[in-house]
C-alpha cells in the first residue's frame, strides 16, 4: 500500500496544493487564463502525440477495446442523466451537464501519468485510444444536445455542424491523430522537435493538476445539490464497474489494457465539467461542487483500484 500512496499522493498533492493557494491567495480566476490556454493548446497535446507516435500502429486497431470501452462511457452518461433528472428534476440541458460529470473522467490531467506509472509504458496505447474515443463522443454529444436545447438554435443541421466543428478544432483530439499518423507512417522527428515534446509532455501533469487545485478553490461552495452524490457515484464507482464487466464480455484483451480501462474509468470528474458548464451558463455550481467532492473522494476510490491492480487483485482471463 506504500508504494501505490507513493504513486498517487504526488497527484493528489498538487491538486491539494493548488486548493490551499487558491484558498490562500485569493487571485482572480482570470489569472489562470494563459495557464489553461498552455495547457489545452500546447503541453497536454505534445503529451498524447508523444504517446500515439511512441506506439506500435498495430497496437492501435483493437476495435473490440474500443467498443468496450466506449459503451461503458455512454452507459456512464445515460445512467447519470437520468440521476440528474430524477433526483435532481434538472431539464435536459442540465442533465446533459450532470451526465458529462459521471462519464467524463480526468482523463487528460491525471490519465496518462497514472496509467503509466502505475502499468508501465504497455498502458500508453489504450490510454491513448481511450481518451481519444471518449473525447470524440462526449465532445459531440454534450454540443449537439446544447444545441437543441438552444432555442436560439436553426436548426438540427446546424447544431450537428457546431458538434463536428468542434471535434475537427480540439487540439488535444487532432495532436492524438497526429501522433497515430506519425506511427503509421513510421516518420521519424527531428531530435530538436522531439526533445521540445517532452519537455512540454513533462510540464503538463504538475501545471494541470495545479491548475485544477486553484479553480476548485476559487468556485463557491454553499451547498450539494440532491443529484451530485448521484453522480459521482456513477463516475467512481459504477462506471469502473461497468468497464471491468464489459472487458470480459469483449475480452480477452491482455492485462495491461483492461487494467488501463478500469483504471481510467475511476478517475475523478475532469475540471473540464466545469469549464464547459460555465461555457454554456448551466448547471454551473453543481459542477464545480461535483468536481470537488469528486476529486477528494477519488483519494480513496482510486487508489484502492491502484491498489487492486497492482496486488493482482483485479485480473483479467
Amino acid at each position: 500500500m506504500a508504494d501505490i500512496l507513493n504513486l498517487a499522493l504526488p497527484y493528489f498533492g498538487l491538486i491539494f496544493i493548488g486548493f490551499a493557494c487558491g484558498k490562500a491567495r485569493g487571485l482572480p480566476e482570470s489569472g489562470l487564463a494563459w495557464m489553461n490556454f498552455f495547457l489545452l493548446y500546447v503541453s497536454l497535446p505534445a503529451l498524447l502525440f508523444r504517446i500515439m507516435s511512441d506506439t506500435p500502429f498495430a497496437e492501435l486497431n483493437n476495435p473490440p477495446f474500443l467498443i468496450a470501452t466506449t459503451l461503458a462511457t455512454v452507459s456512464a452518461f445515460a445512467l447519470a442523466m437520468v440521476v440528474g433528472r430524477v433526483f435532481g428534476e434538472l431539464s435536459l440541458r442540465k442533465a446533459t451537464m450532470a451526465g458529462l460529470a459521471g462519464a467524463y473522467g480526468n482523463i487528460g490531467y491525471m490519465g496518462p501519468g497514472l496509467a503509466l506509472a502505475v502499468l508501465g509504458t504497455k498502458a500508453a496505447a489504450p490510454t491513448a485510444l481511450i481518451f481519444c474515443c471518449d473525447s470524440i463522443f462526449l465532445f459531440t454529444i454534450v454540443p449537439l444536445l446544447m444545441a437543441l436545447t438552444d432555442r436560439e438554435q436553426k436548426s438540427l443541421l446546424h447544431a450537428i455542424g457546431i458538434a463536428a466543428r468542434q471535434i475537427v478544432m480540439n487540439p488535444l483530439i487532432m495532436s492524438a491523430v497526429l501522433g497515430a499518423l506519425v506511427a503509421a507512417f513510421h516518420i521519424p522527428l527531428p531530435t530538436v522537435l522531439d526533445r521540445t515534446l517532452l519537455f512540454l509532455q513533462n510540464a503538463a501533469a504538475p501545471t494541470a493538476l495545479f491548475v485544477l487545485g486553484v479553480t476548485v478553490a476559487l468556485r463557491p461552495f454553499d451547498r450539494v445539490p440532491w443529484e451530485v452524490p448521484g453522480v459521482i457515484a456513477i463516475k467512481l464507482l459504477i462506471h469502473p464497474l461497468i468497464v471491468f464487466g464489459l472487458m470480459l464480455l469483449f475480452g480477452p484483451f491482455a492485462q495491461p489494457w483492461a487494467a488501463t480501462a478500469v483504471l481510467m474509468a475511476a478517475l475523478p470528474p475532469a475540471l473540464n465539467v466545469f469549464v464547459i458548464a460555465r461555457q454554456n451558463n448551466t448547471w454551473i455550481e453543481p459542477a464545480s461542487v461535483a468536481v470537488l467532492i469528486g476529486t477528494f473522494a477519488s483519494v480513496v476510490t482510486l487508489t484502492s483500484v491502484m491498489w487492486f491492480i497492482q496486488n493482482g487483485r483485479l485480473v483479467f482471463p
